[in-house]
């Protein structure tokens, strides 16, 4: 599946003069233009990552690819979007290699259970939490990507169907669709595993 993504971005906060100063410097890979971008930008960058991946790992590759490919991706430049968003879309069209390799390693640490219990006042609660977040990780894992993505998009990052479209380069209407396929899905896969 290839993202189709509207690469396009306005700097927030900034005048016309400053911000194509700042794409043109991003342009040329200036390190002090993609540092000041990443300071700014990569925690929620990095909390997509990490809600789209489900693996820390993983999630900090991605937001390293995502910043290593800023400055090819800036010559899209069109100014109607916001430089976050244009981030995230980076992330979306990268995120295939990261989803399945994060899915392989969850898989392998589940096998060899490397995770070490937790002490907690309510071990009961804190084990079915767990079982529930694995079944959803494990049931995310099962959805094909574009469905992924609109779901961490819209139930987890709480975007709009319409922020969600210009992210992801499709009609809202495709949005929307997916969206209903990926919790069908998912409530069914979650139901398999014992949860209601």
């Amino acid at each position: 599946m290839t993202v189709n993504v509207d690469l396009t971005l306005s700097y927030a906060g900034t005048d016309t003069d400053e911000q194509a100063e700042l794409v043109a410097r991003l342009a040329r890979a200036e390190p002090a233009a993609i540092g000041a971008v990443y300071d700014d930008h990569h925690q929620a960058v990095r909390a997509f990552a990490t809600r789209l991946v489900g693996d820390p790992a993983s999630a900090e590759d991605l937001v390293h690819e995502v910043f290593v490919a800023l400055p090819r991706a800036i010559r899209g430049f069109r100014g109607d979007s916001s430089l976050r968003t244009f981030l995230i879309s980076i992330a979306v069209n990268h995120a295939r290699h990261f989803v399945r390799s994060a899915a392989r390693r969850r898989a392998a640490m589940d096998k060899l259970s490397l995770e070490p219990p937790r002490s907690s006042p309510d071990p009961e609660r804190d084990l079915r939490r767990r079982e529930l977040a694995d079944a959803l990780t494990r049931a995310l894992d099962a959805l094909p990507l574009d469905q992924r993505v609109a779901f961490v998009l819209s139930d987890v990052e709480e975007r709009t169907s319409s922020q969600i479209a210009r992210i992801v380069g499709v009609p809202e209407g495709t949005v929307r669709t997916r969206l209903f396929h990926a919790r069908k899905k998912l409530r069914a896969l979650l139901e398999q595993e014992g949860f209601r």
